[in-house]
């Protein structure tokens, strides 16, 4: 993908010829197949896809939790840990304790990231449990407040968001799509009335191929005929 200087100063995100296989038995499988495009500053992108085409996949390889197989990712902003993926929990430790890791981690004062995530999860004393007692739903509220009370230039939002009840949800939109319209964002959704209204560009994903859309209801169209 040939850049200028100019280009290489502005774009934050490139996947490069991106491909990842994973051993399957005595064979390979694979999920991405030369996947190719750019998240520039600001850009909503609406990532597209059945199950099993690879946005998760996609998704973690952005947030550094797993490395190609070839190809190359290149990040010229800072990137959130893939909101969906909560592998990076430690699930003998408490919220807390995971909360004063994350800080510990990014620098940033341990008092400040225990009120928010009190405040943004309202968990209550279910902070001081492991987490691996925790709901799907109760580790996706600590997720998003651990990410939230980080400032990222890009999230990497992977469905998650549709969790909980409307009042977490709406909270959720609210921090994401209005309090961080300067960020960039990626997110994996089925919900293409959120996709339509947050996104300005969209990828469609289908059999391990990327196809990046710059109008986002033409995307919506090809992904209904998948």
């Amino acid at each position: 993908m040939p850049t200028s200087a100019a280009d290489n100063d502005r774009i934050m995100i490139v996947c490069s010829e991106v491909h990842k296989d994973y051993r399957v038995g005595k064979g390979t499988k694979s999920v991405l197949k030369g996947v190719d495009f750019v998240i520039n500053p600001l850009d909503r992108i609406g990532l597209l896809g059945r199950n099993g085409a690879g946005k998760s996949t996609l998704i973690r390889l952005l947030g550094g939790v797993e490395m190609p197989t070839s190809g190359k990712i290149t990040r010229k902003m800072t990137c959130s840990w893939p909101l969906g993926f909560t592998g990076g929990f430690q699930g003998s430790l408490t919220g807390y304790d995971n909360a004063r890791f994350i800080a510990r981690i990014y620098d940033k004062p341990y008092s400040e990231m225990r009120t928010f995530v009190e405040e943004f999860t309202e968990l209550g004393v279910n902070l001081h449990m492991p987490v691996k007692q925790y709901s799907s739903g109760m580790r996706a509220r600590l997720a998003f407040a651990l990410s939230l009370a980080i400032e990222f230039e890009c999230y990497l939002i992977d469905e998650v968001i549709m969790v909980g009840d409307k009042n977490f949800r709406d909270k959720c939109k609210e921090h994401f799509f209005e309090g961080r319209r300067d960020r960039a964002l990626l997110l994996a959704s089925h919900s293409l009335g959120m996709v339509r209204q947050y996104c300005n560009r969209a990828i469609v994903l289908d059999n391990g191929v990327a196809q990046i859309y710059e109008d986002v209801d033409e995307a919506i169209a090809m992904y209904e005929r998948l």
